[in-house]
């Protein structure tokens, strides 16, 4: 990241910090803002909308920031960020529609909420970074079809899983190798976590309990894997991926667990482990050129045919003002969907469920989250994880059954249905899936020799 480091440092001399509007003030915005305020330069929050303020304001305050005022509306918005007073909004389409913000950040893990931000950020000229992996998953396809039409990017975060595994896939493919598997690695998986069994966890750490079982309960690595896939054409072997195996050996014999011949017949996949330790992402991939394979054995890579190279931290916050500095200074997106969805995140019952009950929202009681082939998804119907909040059942459903949009009532009027709708319209029938459901066009080219 030096490019980045040299050229904020320009935008410090110059006195032109880039300004970010974030929306949300949770465990990772209070990070973000700590670290923009204290570790950044030529960067700066600006601004903060958290739904309930006293939060936003206790944000700041963390950080060093004591001299903090509230906005109700735009023009006492904007007027504060020209003196250049950290502000707290009342509204947060006031920092989407201001003049004075160079970037949102979206750190709020809504889909729906997330989704109108986003629009509203696009209509006002603003590029988008998400630490939102939730309604990237959902409607990240579409939603950047809108960012292109205003000129805008909607780009993944830094630090964020996916973030960091397609800066090590870019990396890879830069050395000259064809990537073949992406895994994400956890610590800990069990799909029947709930706020309760971690609210212990939460409030050692000061997070949030619902958050906290996403991660448990195997949601979030979905939604994660979900991004990467769609930025690679990448697939799973099956649904749910690996479902939580353990793998406790080297990184360097992690290549026993794939066979080869059928990641590369799928043009490569995304997966996640369970262990091992030391090690939170990483990517096999093979080379074409057996000169160049020689060299990687003698580099101590191994004999092959897949090669590990791997991330052994996500450092979230820490590294999250590298995309905010990309996008807006270089115009370079993270994770960026080839085209339509390749991958989704369907809802499982995480108990038996009965008809007339109201889903709640993910990281909850009622469903987890899976990462399951986009073909699969539209055969069968089946709902999204980010979208079960407020579904009505009109059927029960048994316990590990996937959750179909004909056994639920959706919520009236809801925007993220609107554009998840609109995603299928404008993908399907085109020439999106036959074109990238066998991976990377780039790997193609190679094929034939690394097949010899």
């Amino acid at each position: 990241m030096i490019m980045v480091d040299a050229a904020l440092k320009a935008r410090e001399e110059q006195g032109k910090p880039v300004r970010v509007g974030m929306i949300g003030a949770g465990f990772m915005g209070q990070g973000l803002t700590n670290q923009i305020v204290n570790s950044v330069p030529g960067m700066r929050m600006a601004a903060i909308y958290n739904r309930r303020p006293q939060r936003a304001f206790d944000v700041y305050r963390y950080a060093g920031r004591d001299e903090v005022v509230a906005a109700g509306g735009q023009a006492a918005l904007d007027a504060a960020i020209r003196r250049g007073v950290p502000v707290v909004a009342e509204d947060p389409m006031t920092i989407c529609r201001s003049p004075e913000i160079d970037v949102v950040v979206d750190v709020t893990g809504s889909v729906e909420f997330g989704a109108h931000v986003i629009l509203e950020a696009f209509r006002f000229g603003k590029p988008v970074v998400l630490m939102n992996a939730e309604v990237d998953a959902t409607i990240g396809p579409i939603l950047r079809i809108h960012a292109k039409k205003h000129g805008v990017i909607l780009s993944a975060c830094d630090g964020d899983e996916p973030g960091v595994q397609m800066n090590l896939v870019r990396w890879v493919r830069g050395l000259g190798l064809v990537p073949r598997v992406i895994g994400n690695v956890k610590g800990l998986q069990d799909p029947y976590r709930n706020p309760t069994t971690q609210q212990g966890w939460a409030e050692r750490w000061g997070q949030n309990a619902a958050m906290v079982t996403s991660f448990a309960d195997g949601s979030k690595i979905s939604f994660e894997q979900a991004i990467v896939a769609n930025a690679t054409g990448f697939k799973v072997r099956t649904r749910g991926m690996s479902r939580g195996r353990v793998y406790d050996g080297s990184i360097m014999e992690i290549a026993k667990l794939y066979d080869l011949e059928e990641v590369r017949a799928l043009g490569g996949i995304v997966d996640y482990t369970v262990g091992p330790p030391m090690v939170k992402v990483f990517c096999l991939a093979e080379h074409p050129d057996a000169k160049q394979r020689h060299y990687l054995n003698l580099y101590k890579m191994g004999e092959g045919p897949l090669y590990p190279f791997w991330t052994p931290y996500h450092l979230v916050h820490f590294e999250a003002p590298n995309a905010i500095a990309r996008v807006v200074l270089f115009g370079d997106e993270l994770a960026p969907p080839l085209a339509g969805p390749v991958v989704e995140v369907c809802a499982v019952a995480k108990r038996d469920l009965k008809a007339g009950e109201v889903l709640d929202e993910y990281g909850m009681y009622m469903t987890y989250g899976e990462a399951v082939n986009a073909e699969e998804m539209s055969a069968g119907r089946y709902l999204p994880e980010g979208l079960v909040e407020g579904c009505r059942l009109t059927a029960d459903i048994g316990k590990d059954e996937v959750l179909t949009y004909d056994n639920v009532e959706l919520p009236p009027g809801r925007l993220a249905d609107q554009l998840r709708a609109e995603q299928y319209r404008h993908f399907r029938g085109e020439t999106w899936l036959a074109e990238h459901s066998e991976g990377s066009r780039g790997a193609e080219t190679v094929e034939t020799t690394l097949r010899s």
